[in-house]
């Protein structure tokens, strides 16, 4: 019980911040770098998802380790990548034969 109030006051105060930080910035002329700041961390942390899940419970994930034991087992190439020598380049550098 006591978490939950102390979490709820930590984000209330956090609220209250960035609207100071926001009405300054409107409002008062001497508003500087320190009210930008704040307006535009609360702003960023407002872009975060927040409908996240652990890896363990999202459905479709492939379980721990399961790319790593493919790829030392050689059945998997890195991404983007292939098992046969890279092409020749036009200017001469790394993948040239």
């Amino acid at each position: 019980m006591t978490g939950r109030m102390v979490r709820r006051g930590v984000v209330l105060g956090a609220v209250a911040l960035w609207w100071w930080a926001v009405a300054r910035l409107l409002l008062a002329p001497g508003a500087g770098a320190l009210e930008g700041a704040v307006a535009a961390g609360g702003w960023g942390l407002s872009l975060l998802p927040v409908h996240c899940m652990p890896k363990d419970r999202a459905e479709g994930v492939p379980a721990a380790g399961r790319w790593r034991r493919a790829r030392r087992a050689g059945t998997v190439s890195a991404p983007g990548g292939t098992a046969e020598s890279p092409r020749p380049r036009s200017d001469g550098g790394p993948g040239r034969r």
